[in-house]
């Protein structure tokens, strides 16, 4: 058993979208991610995601509206429902997801990381 320092984490890498995993509990990973700019639409089919800000905002836009996440917000994207999270600034976000969770699920592409360092 470690404490994680989640800042000094952050500061380990500056790229977007490409989570790294700090923690891991009942199948679960926790990941860090930085956004900036805008992801591609896609679902999970098997797996719920909690997006949790810790430092900035993002829109995570869904086909029938957007939701806006601010800095200590959080919110459970369930299985199945498409979305895309889009930042006009760099936002700092902690994920819940099973660890199974691909991070561009149904939609395969250049941001698709089928392999997450751990650190």
């Amino acid at each position: 058993m470690e404490k994680v320092n989640v800042a000094d984490k952050l500061s380990l890498f500056s790229d977007h979208f490409n989570p790294r995993i700090v923690g891991e509990l009942n199948g679960q990973h926790v990941k860090l991610v930085k956004f900036k700019g805008e992801f591609v639409w896609h679902k999970h089919d098997n797996e719920d995601e909690l997006f949790y800000v810790l430092k900035g905002s993002f829109n995570m836009e869904f086909r029938d509206k957007t939701v806006t996440i601010d800095e200590n917000e959080f919110l459970i994207v369930p299985k199945g429902v498409e979305h895309r999270p889009v930042a006009a600034e760099e936002v700092s976000i902690m994920l819940f997801e099973p660890a199974t969770t691909l991070n561009t699920g149904d939609t395969e592409g250049e941001l698709t990381r089928h392999e997450l360092e751990k650190i």
